[in-house]
C-alpha cells in the first residue's frame, strides 16, 4: 500500500473556503459538497485552458512609445548631469 501525498490547494481556493465557513451561512458538509462540485467543474473545463493557443488578456504594448520615452528620460538624464557638473555638483552618477 503506497503512501497518499499531501494535497496542497491555492491560497486562493483556501480563502474562499475559509470565508464561506467564516460566514457560517454554509455547513462543513455543504462546504465539502461544494468543493466536490468545483473539483468536478475543473476536471469538465480542464481542457479549455489548453484551447485555442494563449490567450492574453492584457492590452497590447505600444512599443514605439516605450522606446520614445526612454528616449526622453536618457535626454534629460545627460541633460540633469551636465548642469550638475557646470553647478559644481556631484553628479548624479558614480
Amino acid at each position: 500500500m503506497s503512501k497518499r501525498s499531501r494535497r496542497n490547494h491555492s491560497p486562493a481556493f483556501r480563502a474562499k473556503v475559509a470565508l464561506a465557513a467564516m460566514k457560517g451561512d454554509k455547513t462543513l458538509s455543504e462546504l465539502a459538497t461544494q468543493i466536490t462540485q468545483w473539483k468536478a467543474q475543473l476536471l469538465e473545463r480542464a481542457a479549455e485552458v489548453f484551447e485555442g493557443g494563449a490567450r492574453s488578456t492584457a492590452p497590447p504594448v505600444d512599443l514605439k512609445a516605450l522606446h520614445t520615452k526612454i528616449g526622453q528620460l536618457a535626454l534629460e538624464n545627460d541633460f540633469l548631469e551636465g548642469a550638475l557638473g557646470k553647478a559644481g555638483l556631484r553628479s548624479a552618477k558614480r
